[in-house]
């Protein structure tokens, strides 16, 4: 009887978990400089996540994702995934993409080396991002360059803003406050 009653209890916990872990700190990337971005090392700080591309005509929010990133640097990390699935807008190398963001809009934060955020070949941490069964809050459609998703300091997700809220609108800023 004990026994049944263990397994019926641990059935019940496991209803109210996620597959994997419901945080973003599990994931590690390959940087654009070709080390790692490991989002573990960003507990106690709000993440935003953002799909980029050079030759968007949203690509001019590169200059608000920096200033926001260095406004508000103690308490918020931005990582940049440039990604080439709209549009063709991302079709450089690496090194190509991390010189043209440095010299064009100076960008200190973290950028992800190259990926796909839509498709067959999404990469995981963006299959994660747009899956409520993965990141226990929403889902979403990423519909071209410069989606954005925030997590609080525990990695959980907070919000998802798609391509036309800019990184300094007052619905991203509100929660930095």
């Amino acid at each position: 009887m004990k026994y049944l009653l263990t397994i019926a209890i641990v059935g019940m916990l496991s209803a109210f978990t996620l597959p994997g872990d419901p945080t973003i700190h599990s994931f590690k990337v390959k940087s654009i400089e070709g080390g790692t971005i490991d989002f573990s090392k960003f507990k106690g700080k709000k993440i935003l996540v953002v799909n980029t591309a050079s030759k968007c005509g949203y690509t001019p929010q590169y200059e608000a994702l920096e200033k926001v990133y260095e406004q508000y640097k103690d308490k918020l990390v931005i990582v940049g995934f440039p990604a080439n699935n709209f549009g063709a807008q991302e079709p450089g190398a690496d090194n190509e993409i991390q010189e043209f963001c440095k010299a064009r809009f100076g960008v200190k934060f973290p950028l992800a080396s190259k990926v796909s955020v839509k498709g067959d070949d999404t990469a995981p941490i963006y299959k994660w991002l747009t899956s409520k069964t993965e990141n226990g809050v929403l889902d979403a459609t990423i519909g071209w360059n410069f989606n954005k998703f925030l997590l609080d300091e525990n990695g959980k997700m907070i919000a998802y803003f798609p391509s036309k809220v800019t990184p300094d609108s007052e619905e991203i800023l509100k929660y930095l406050k």
